[in-house]
């Protein structure tokens, strides 16, 4: 009984607080992803009250709150929406692993962590998250700017790619050598296509049959058959994010969106939960040794974000001003890399402090990037026009003048005929030749 009570008073005080902290964080116009990790941090091990009680109800409840983001992402988008994405933003989806995929991997590979490690640190900075993403296009009421549709084209691609690198890092992190890591990636490339397929052809008659006109019956039925497909996945090391994600694609039309608005408070709290459990994993004494690299990672990473949203936005024709809106809005890190922080824990323990104060620095740095590239390229660049306008007379004030001076050569000596057809020379009255008068 007594260990019930100090369960009931810890889970509480936590959810209490991440009630508090998100009123705060919407109140100042910031995520609350980066509070509920310093939350975590100050409640975990090293921190300043250790939780003991709910340490075993928070790590179910996170893996849970991995489950209900990845599914809530997938009732966002319909197969079609998905396949029309991929057929018409994988250039842009292959320009966006290339320039920010990258320098987590070498990165890894710099600090002596090792491939499985460098794959991770890949994801960490990689993936963008879309849901600080799409909160901080609603604030800025840029849903309807003509750059939009670029930035969540390439949303998409990064999330229907974790289908396959989430499937791959669970095989690496476990250890299944070449031929497991294989078989678990032609295992989840199957998967996604049929569900795909499926969702396509069948899409309407799945969501009929789950369908219900009472919402306590199609949570349940939703909320069920997730967890089951979220298991079954795992089993096969496909992972249960994945298996989520697939039920969530299958559903569309009103019955998808009619469980998205009854499963988002259940995703919150739940998210938040994975946030807390997160920072309760990390040793808050890990994390200054690790803040240069993070912040370097986040410094690049921004730029190479930048430079993905021009690139996106540049092929759907959208002028310099909305490219720079978007590669500014794709800056955001969060959820994701969180979570694929979470799956390589177990492969150095030096990820997960390094990731926590990655996404911390980047889910803050994001909404400002968001808001102020686009505006800060250009009063720089109207800066350096004006310096260069000023530049310019000087310059031609200073050109010397004469026939030969455009080649940068002093004018040669003019003959005398020359001189006399100017009148600059006096006819000589003996010889009729001339002197310079």
């Amino acid at each position: 009984m007594h260990d019930t009570t100090v369960l009931l008073i810890e889970l509480g005080a936590v959810i209490l607080g991440l009630g508090l902290v998100g009123r705060f964080a919407g109140r100042i116009g910031l995520s609350p992803i980066p509070l509920y990790l310093l939350g975590g941090l100050a409640f975990g091990q090293g921190g300043l009250f250790p939780l003991t009680a709910t340490e075993g109800f928070i790590e179910v409840g996170a893996e849970i709150g991995v489950i209900l983001l990845l599914l809530l992402l997938g009732l966002e988008y319909s197969a079609s929406e998905l396949v029309t994405s991929l057929k018409t933003q994988y250039p842009s989806g292959i320009v966006d692993f290339a320039l920010n995929a990258v320098p987590g991997a070498v990165a890894a590979l710099l600090l002596g962590w090792g491939p499985v490690a460098a794959v991770a640190l890949a994801g960490v900075t990689w993936i963008s998250s879309s849901g600080v993403i799409a909160k901080v296009l609603t604030d800025l009421g840029r849903l309807g700017n003509k750059e939009t549709p670029v930035i969540l084209g390439v949303l998409v691609i990064e999330d229907l790619s974790m289908a396959l690198y989430l499937p791959l890092l669970t095989a690496l992190v476990a250890g299944l050598g070449l031929a497991g890591t294989s078989v678990a990636m032609l295992v989840a490339v199957g998967t996604v296509g049929i569900v795909l397929l499926v969702a396509l052809r069948f899409g309407r008659h799945i969501s009929r049959a789950v369908s219900s006109n009472t919402p306590e019956m199609l949570l349940l039925v939703v909320l069920g058959l997730t967890l089951l497909i979220a298991g079954i996945a795992a089993k096969l090391q496909v992972s249960a994010a994945v298996g989520a994600f697939l039920v969530g694609i299958a559903l569309s039309g009103e019955t998808a969106e009619n469980a998205r608005s009854l499963l988002m408070p259940l995703r919150d709290l739940f998210a938040a939960v994975f946030f807390v459990f997160f920072g309760l994993n990390t040793d808050p004494s890990q994390i200054p040794p690790v803040l240069v690299p993070a912040l370097i990672l986040a410094v690049v990473t921004a730029v190479t974000k930048v430079l993905t949203g021009w690139y996106a936005a540049g092929r759907a024709g959208v002028g310099g001003k909305g490219r720079l809106r978007a590669g500014g809005a794709l800056v955001a890190r969060g959820e994701f890399s969180i979570v694929i922080a979470g799956l390589a824990a177990g492969v150095d323990s030096r990820i997960t402090p390094l990731a926590t104060a990655y996404v911390m620095i980047m889910v803050v740095f994001g909404p400002l990037t968001a808001r102020w590239t686009e505006p800060v390229v250009r009063r720089l660049k109207g800066v350096a026009d004006a310096r260069r306008t000023r530049r310019e007379p000087v310059a031609r004030e200073a050109e010397p003048t004469g026939p030969a001076s455009a080649h940068g050569q002093e004018p040669e000596p003019a003959s005398p005929q020359q001189d006399r057809a100017r009148g600059e020379v006096a006819p000589d009255p003996v010889s009729g030749g001339g002197h310079t008068s």
